[in-house]
């Protein structure tokens, strides 16, 4: 058993305690993402479904999670409003339905290319797929 190591710098005090080939893992994910057009930070879910509201279907942004046990959230402007979706994180990997990959941004990379031919559902969008 190894013990978590503390927080590396530069990353938010919320984050739980991870082991170090997690935080490694976590600190580039987070340093991609900062650096994209579509992270927003500590965003509130009404405040992302506000901005969301105005835009195209289809249109996305990433957020932390206000959910304790979950670090990222991604949130989609669908044909019926809004919806947010967790990201997990578990053994080094960020994981969305069937999809996963060590970098939120990658994972993301992914679930575009694979929902163009084969549409996720998720109950917390009511039956509309994810394409």
């Amino acid at each position: 058993s190894v013990l978590p190591s503390p927080a590396p710098p530069g990353l938010p005090d919320r984050f739980r305690m991870f082991r170090s080939c997690e935080w490694e893992v976590l600190e580039r994910s987070l340093t991609i993402l900062q650096a994209s057009d579509f992270y927003w930070g500590p965003l509130s879910v009404g405040e992302a479904h506000a901005k969301l509201q105005r835009e195209p279907v289809g249109t996305y942004l990433v957020r932390d999670s206000s959910q304790g046990n979950c670090l990222f959230s991604l949130s989609v402007r669908m044909p019926t409003g809004p919806v947010s979706l967790r990201i997990s994180f578990q053994e080094g990997y960020f994981r969305l339905k069937n999809w996963f990959s060590d970098c939120v941004v990658r994972l993301l990379e992914l679930v575009v290319a694979g929902t163009r031919n084969n549409p996720l559902h998720f109950d917390e969008m009511g039956g509309t797929p994810l394409v």
